[in-house]
């Protein structure tokens, strides 16, 4: 993993464990990070951002209940398989892509109206 992929905001609104949990989330779901590709240990990426180990590990806690990671003793905390198959739409889980689109965008300085802007032109590109 880039030693930059992960980027946090100590003067956001949004705290700092939730900033690591949603950008790890886009990083996985948009394939940067692939199935199998080990994190960096809590300890690690702790001292790399100067956060506390007790933030990373609530990122981590948050990352493996959605499967998108899996941590086991002597392999390491690894990007788990994402499922080949699609789920129906849910509405609840296009608010949760949502806020942490928001919440990467905001972390990387972007204003509500560059988030916005870019969202259009995802979806249009999509269209």
């Amino acid at each position: 993993m880039n030693d930059r992929a992960v980027r946090v905001d100590t003067t956001s609104q949004v705290p700092p464990y939730e900033q690591i949990r949603a950008q790890l989330a886009a990083l996985i779901l948009t394939g940067r990070l692939t199935e199998g590709e080990r994190l960096p240990t809590v300890r690690q990426l702790a001292a790399d951002l100067g956060l506390a180990p007790g933030t990373v590990a609530r990122a981590y806690r948050a990352l493996e209940a959605a499967e998108l990671i899996r941590t086991r003793r002597g392999a390491g905390t690894r990007v788990a398989a994402l499922p080949t198959e699609p789920a129906g739409f849910d509405p609840g889980q296009l608010t949760t892509l949502a806020r942490d689109f928001a919440s990467s965008a905001r972390a990387l300085g972007a204003d509500t109206e560059a988030i916005l802007t870019a969202v259009r032109e995802a979806v249009e590109q999509q269209a």
